[in-house]
């Protein structure tokens, strides 16, 4: 595919491709004389070299502590040691075998930031915010744990096997996962397909170099179907390569509209991207999914669509990463990223969420908090910095300083979620009930192309609900039939959800998942209702 040539002002952005999460590559390099600090910094270096009680490695020493000295300045500044780098930097780039986790070291422990759709760990049921806490055996807490051990300790050959233990919130006692490694999908946009009365839905799950192509060949496929309003879900996206976002955006912007712009103290570092007006999709009507997890490239996605009056965006607030890092290699092959700007959406609104200097203990602790005061589940439990308002051309209030605000909230689903869900789930029984099923009826099922001819041929709700009841009892978890019952329609849709990707692949699962969504129920209405996004004015709405 022929990529278009966005206008002048936006080759700064374009020639910043090779980040990840939203991050400039480029040098950042400054000669000053050395301050009085600096040079006591020097001092005592040559002093512990010189006569420290034992004999010490300074370069050791530095490496040791360089970590330490860059996370104290922001959330998102980071040192990469040599042993690191070429791991950090193919996250986004090629395949490989592993489990289909992507982590970040948060307090001596291994967060499960992504769980890779389609991957082995979503098989068995590892969930985002899990804390591996050991696999095979090996301890993976503590201050000796480092991103290196655990990229050798996940990854691995195909076929073989890794024992994870992992932490989670909802269930009292650690939780043990069988997680068979295979080849990790990469692509970047996981589902897509026509919904109904000429919607089409497209999922994207990160921003990689190959995600504007996958996503313009897939907005192409549902044009062809008569498709001409898009519901783009990037909930659960935790951002990638920025310039993508920039060229999905353009996509969409009549010729001249502000998508995205990044402020520092350096002008080197200060970007600028206009729409140059060639989008093949300037008069569909889209919708943008967004929720907690949404973040960086793809906040500067919805940011463009909403400031531009573009389309609506619906769900939960994002995330609310809006800094930008470089990344300087060094000659012994470490590198640094180092936040050099702030990016800014077309309103002019930042929404990089607060930090403290030195302390990222709440900062990563945030989303926990947004659930305890009732920001998932009550509009009103949103807490708005009032004093951060913006507005659009057509007039509408928009906030910044910490995410972005969608224009229709729909709180977390909590329907059908019980004790005896919550159970069943933490165990990963769904999805091993799931591949039994399909395992059994293997040779019927081999034969089944489409979604409604799957869910056809599968057992009768009450078989299939019963004979999962009497599965889970033998793996420990007894019937409870009052909760059983209260979580019966979100038991079911998630079996066959499982079953459906297991025998017609990820798409088909995702698909089965969005029959009960609220937040996708919601934007299909709202489309089908013919309130063109790109016609709001001067309201906000709300249910």
């Amino acid at each position: 595919m022929k990529r278009k040539n966005i206008a002048a002002v936006l080759l700064p952005v374009a020639l910043a491709l090779g980040v990840v999460g939203g991050i400039f590559i480029g040098r950042y390099i400054t000669v000053s004389p050395l301050t009085p600090a600096e040079k006591k910094l020097h001092e005592i270096l040559g002093i512990i070299r010189n006569e420290y009680v034992d004999q010490l490695d300074i370069d050791s020493l530095l490496e040791a502590n360089l970590p330490h000295i860059l996370e104290s300045l922001d959330p998102h500044s980071t040192y990469i040691p040599a042993s690191e780098l070429q791991e950090v930097n193919s996250q986004l780039d090629s395949s490989f075998s592993g489990v289909g986790v992507t982590f970040q070291i948060v307090s001596d422990s291994v967060r499960v930031m992504e769980v890779v759709p389609g991957g082995p760990a979503e098989r068995v049921g590892v969930l985002p915010g899990d804390r591996i806490i050991s696999a095979n055996g090996k301890v993976l807490t503590g201050p000796e744990v480092t991103s290196d051990s655990v990229f050798h300790t996940l990854r691995g050959k195909k076929g073989t096997e890794v024992k994870l233990k992992v932490v989670r919130n909802s269930s009292l006692k650690p939780l043990e996962f069988d997680v068979t490694r295979d080849d990790i999908p990469m692509n970047s946009v996981d589902c897509t397909y026509v919904m109904e009365d000429g919607v089409g839905y497209i999922r994207v799950s990160k921003f990689a170099r190959t995600t504007y192509q996958e996503f313009f060949q897939a907005l192409g496929a549902l044009k062809e179907k008569g498709v001409e309003k898009f519901v783009i879900d990037l909930r659960g996206n935790t951002g990638g390569y920025m310039d993508q976002a920039i060229f999905m955006a353009n996509e969409f912007l009549p010729e001249g509209k502000l998508i995205v712009y990044s402020k520092g103290r350096v002008r080197a570092n200060e970007t600028t991207a206009i729409s140059d007006g060639n989008g093949s999709f300037l008069d569909s009507e889209i919708v943008v999914l967004t929720d907690e997890i949404t973040a960086s490239a793809s906040e500067i996605f919805a940011g463009a669509i909403q400031d531009n009056d573009r389309g609506l965006v619906i769900g939960r607030r994002s995330f609310g990463k809006g800094l930008v890092q470089n990344q300087t290699e060094f000659k012994d092959n470490s590198a640094m990223r180092l936040t050099v700007a702030r990016y800014f959406t077309p309103s002019g609104r930042s929404i990089q969420k607060p930090y403290t200097l030195g302390a990222s203990g709440s900062y990563d602790l945030d989303i926990a908090d947004r659930f305890s005061h009732g920001e998932m589940f009550n509009v009103d439990s949103i807490r708005l910095d009032k004093s951060k308002v913006f507005k659009t051309p057509n007039g509408r209030e928009v906030y910044g300083g910490g995410g972005i605000m969608p224009d229709i909230f729909v709180p977390e689903d909590t329907v059908g979620i019980t004790s005896y869900y919550i159970n069943v789930a933490n165990k990963g029984l769904l999805q091993k009930f799931a591949f039994g099923v399909a395992d059994k009826y293997r040779g019927m099922l081999n034969g089944v192309k489409t979604l409604p001819r799957l869910m056809k041929v599968l057992p009768r709700d009450n078989t299939l609900l019963e004979n999962f009841v009497k599965f889970a009892a033998d793996n420990g978890v007894p019937a409870r039939w009052y909760y059983i019952n209260e979580s019966r329609e979100l038991l079911l849709r998630q079996i066959k959800a499982f079953i459906a990707r297991d025998v017609l692949g990820l798409e088909a699962c995702i698909q089965v998942l969005n029959d009960g969504d609220p937040t996708v129920t919601k934007a299909v209405r709202l489309l089908k209702e013919g309130e063109s996004p790109v016609s709001i004015k001067n309201t906000q709405k709300k249910t």
